[in-house]
Formats: C-alpha cells, structure tokens, sequence
C-alpha cells in the first residue's frame, strides 16, 4: 500500500476510471451480442433498432476514451458488413 498521500488518492481514482470503463465495455459488448441475437430472429425492424443502439454505444466508448476511435470504426464496420450479407442474402 502507498504511504503517500497523492499515491494512495491515485490509487483511489484508478480503481474508480477502471470500474466505469468495465462498465462501458460491459455495455458495448452486450449492445453487439443483441445485434447479434436479432439478426437470428430475421426480423428486420428489431435488427435495425439494434443496429443503431449498438452503433450509438460504440460511438460513446469512443468519444470517452474507452476504445481507440479505430476500433470503434471497425466494429461497426463489421456489424455493418453483418447487416449488408443478410440483406443480400434475403434479396437473392
């Protein structure tokens, strides 16, 4: 344990920024796995609605400084390229 005053307030701080950032990972990640989870129902209306909720989530995570802006850009490609094989796959 720190001695210092400064430290032990660090200390303090860092668990406190590393419960929020688990906490917005935690969301992000289950804002995917719903995405994923309503492109199983085939029900466009649900995807879509959660398509833009986990795009919204990702894009907070990003602004917060919990995900590199890269990363957020290319998990939302990835659910974007999830969403176009499905409509492709229902035009053919």
């Amino acid at each position: 344990m720190a001695n210092i005053k400064s430290a032990r307030k660090r200390i303090r701080v860092s668990e406190k920024r590393r419960l929020h950032n688990a906490m917005i990972t935690s969301r992000m990640r289950t804002s995917i796995r719903r995405f994923n989870e309503a492109v199983e129902t085939n029900d466009t209306e649900i995807i879509l609605a959660s398509l833009n909720n986990a795009f919204s989530v990702i894009d907070k995570a990003a602004t917060k400084g919990v995900i590199h802006k890269n990363n957020a850009a290319r998990k939302k490609a990835q659910l974007s390229r999830r969403l176009n094989a499905i409509e492709n796959a229902a035009a053919e």
